[in-house]
């Protein structure tokens, strides 16, 4: 080593020890800007296609200011993330660049610098002016829902110029958003999603050969409807579809579960009976028909004790000892 080299390896040292930890860390980061205003350091590598701009995401985050152990914004807390749409719900022009170049199941780190994150005025009083913040993002899913959009605003005979599975590609996309919903507890916002989806279904007509594609993708619907309409209280909805799809399949065991829950609701106790025992058929062992005929039982006797208390009420001796009818 050269006597000249020795003060620059020194000054490089002390220049590394004199910067911060977000500087220190940014050496090592890709910059995914062109201007290294958005950095990104992969924690977890995630799988399948990109994020796409216009996309619905599910994810996890937290924020950090520098020097400092706790986030100033998290939603880490919540049991179910919100579902947020690029452009409208996240704000931060940096964590929507950082989302486009992420894939479902990726946990990444990023810093973003004050132009794409807070600016030149912060975000008083948690965020001083001109702050670089770290964020750690977890995508959990995304949904499409641009191209979902645009194809059920279409008229039917636009919609039918298109080949069978974009049409399919829709439907599980509308599908999906009503299972997001509905495992949100907003049932009836999750019956609009899935009513949309069978409405494309409904529309499409297939070739022979294609048809079990369509029939697969109804049965779906037809489930998740049966299911939403019991949450939503109307078991005689939950019923038709049901039935519905026990028409494409007449040993589905999750088809016949929800027709035994609705008739059950209805008080139709033989037809519950009826439904739940073919579904026990096909799953001898499943807890929840088990279950449900188990409650089944205990309503007909509750309801036959009542029936045989107000037969004794109308035909037993009055207060006098003398029947209903003597004279």
């Amino acid at each position: 080593m050269s006597v000249s080299s020795r003060p620059l390896n020194g000054l490089s040292r002390l220049d590394a020890e004199d910067r911060s930890p977000y500087q220190r860390l940014s050496q090592r980061m890709l910059d995914i800007s062109g201007d290294r205003g958005v950095l990104k350091d992969v924690i977890r590598e995630g799988a399948g296609e990109l994020v796409t701009p216009d996309a619905s995401v599910l994810v996890k985050y937290s924020g950090y200011l520098e020097h400092m152990d706790k986030p100033f914004d998290s939603n880490c807390f919540r049991k179910t993330p919100r579902l947020m749409k690029l452009g409208e719900d996240i704000t931060l022009w940096g964590m929507e660049l950082g989302l486009l170049s992420m894939r479902r199941g990726e946990l990444a780190r990023f810093l973003f610098k004050p132009t794409y994150a807070y600016g030149t005025l912060g975000c008083p009083p948690l965020i001083p002016p001109n702050t670089t913040v770290l964020f750690e993002i977890e995508l959990l899913d995304f949904l499409d829902s641009a191209e979902s959009d645009k194809f059920c605003a279409l008229s039917a005979e636009q919609q039918s110029q298109f080949p069978l599975q974009k049409v399919l590609k829709v439907a599980a996309t509308e599908r999906e958003f009503g299972n997001y919903l509905f495992r949100q507890n907003r049932f009836y916002d999750a019956k609009v999603r899935y009513k949309r989806a069978l409405l494309l279904l409904h529309r499409r007509t297939a070739p022979p050969e294609e048809q079990h594609l369509v029939e697969t993708a109804k049965l779906l619907v037809f489930l998740n409807l049966s299911f939403t309409y019991l949450k939503l209280e109307r078991p005689t909805m939950a019923l038709r579809y049901g039935e519905q799809a026990l028409i494409i399949d007449r040993k589905n065991a999750k088809a016949l579960f929800r027709c035994g829950q609705a008739c059950l609701l209805m008080t139709e106790y033989q037809k519950a009976r009826d439904f739940l025992v073919r579904a026990q058929r096909e799953q001898p062992f499943n807890h929840d028909i088990n279950n449900e005929l188990k409650k089944l039982a205990s309503y007909y006797r509750d309801y036959m004790d009542k029936e045989r208390e107000m037969c004794h009420r109308m035909f037993a001796p009055g207060d006098n000892g003398s029947t209903v009818g003597e004279n």
